[in-house]
């Protein structure tokens, strides 16, 4: 059987092949843009992720912590968007922290570095830190203290440091701890403050830069509601360190599964 094609049936079927191969090289491309552009559009109006790399918020968040923020919170601002256009100013359909929040905020120094906090003052606020104890508005925040938290560091040596229960006046409650008694940042002059800003510190409270130092010390200062990216609300992966990315088969054991999925709001 004898297959008969004139020469300008095969440029026809080449054409054909050719334009499939194109039309299918066309299709992937416009896949992978639709993805990012929806990846793009998650992350700005939606949730962003986030991991943990300092022990400032400890006990509550671990170093290699990964967490997603809620943009959405506390509306928008140049800072929800990648790379922080200067396309606007202030914030967009504007949502106030409530106290206790945990906060992703650029650091006002240079607007381009992420810090996470917890927000313990809101606009008009009066904050000081009396004995280790917080107080807002000349009353001490409710503070018991808890079992021990313990704690092995990159090294593997394992502390046991003294921990407390903090309640603040709306309800919220979390752990804190206190490495050092009477420590640099336990006695506070009052901060009054200012409308548009808030006031933010570490769970760490003697291992966290943060409003307790003013930025014309190197520290964090007064937050702008401007900076503020959005709410921490809920961890969704967490390591150890133990196990490098290329390490498949040491992942499991690297994982902290008990900490997989907590919720970071009240």
């Amino acid at each position: 059987m004898f297959n008969f094609r004139n020469k300008r049936e095969d440029e026809a079927a080449d054409s054909a092949l050719a334009d499939e191969k194109k039309g299918g090289f066309g299709e992937s491309v416009r896949t992978i843009v639709y993805a990012v552009l929806i990846a793009v559009v998650i992350r700005t109006l939606a949730f962003e992720p986030f991991n943990i790399p300092s022990e400032s918020m400890l006990p509550t968040l671990l170093v290699g912590d990964y967490l997603f923020v809620s943009k959405y919170s506390y509306g928008y601002s140049q800072h929800s968007l990648p790379f922080s256009p200067p396309l606007f100013s202030g914030r967009i359909m504007e949502g106030q922290p409530k106290r206790g929040d945990i906060a992703v905020f650029k650091l006002p120094s240079d607007n381009s570095t992420d810090y996470i906090k917890r927000i313990v003052g809101l606009p008009g606020d009066k904050i000081q830190v009396r004995r280790g104890v917080l107080r807002i508005n000349g009353k001490a925040v409710e503070r018991k203290r808890i079992a021990d938290f313990v704690y092995r560091n990159g090294l593997g040596h394992v502390y046991r440091v003294p921990q407390y229960r903090e309640t603040m006046p709306n309800g919220t409650s979390y752990a804190t701890i206190d490495l050092v008694i009477d420590g640099e940042h336990d006695n506070t002059k009052v901060y009054n403050v200012p409308a548009g800003y808030y006031f933010a510190m570490g769970d760490n409270r003697d291992n966290s830069l943060d409003s307790r130092v003013p930025m014309a010390h190197g520290g964090v200062g007064f937050v702008p509601a401007e900076n503020l990216v959005g709410r921490a609300e809920v961890l969704f992966f967490s390591t150890d360190g133990s196990a490098r990315f290329w390490e498949i088969w040491r992942w499991p054991s690297a994982t902290r599964f008990g900490r997989l999925f907590n919720s970071l709001t009240d």
